[in-house]
């Protein structure tokens, strides 16, 4: 299965655009800050990551702040189709705090 749950903030937005078929699309990078534990070890982990909204997720994605701390949900994809680059595409987001 290919689901990706992670909180994180907006910290850059590219305008609305919208595929042949018209559906809106709105993209953005994410970034993600947080303490785990790995092999017993706290770790720091920091990343930021490229992300898409299709359809109504899009405009949830629009009508985001942007630095607030949100839960996105959905799936890695590649950017094209010959691509290694990966892009999260969202599916559901839940505001969850301000910073």
């Amino acid at each position: 299965m290919n689901r990706l749950q992670l909180t994180a903030s907006i910290v850059e937005r590219e305008p609305l655009r919208y595929t042949p078929a018209g559906v809106p699309i709105a993209s953005c990078t994410l970034h993600h800050q947080a303490q785990v534990v790995e092999a017993g070890i706290v770790r720091q982990v920091e990343l930021t990551l490229p992300a898409l909204a299709a359809g109504a997720a899009s405009g949830k994605l629009e009508g985001c702040e942007m630095g607030v701390e949100t839960l996105f949900t959905g799936f890695l994809a590649k950017k094209s189709r010959n691509a290694r680059t990966l892009v999260f595409h969202i599916t559901e987001l839940q505001d969850i705090g301000k910073d």
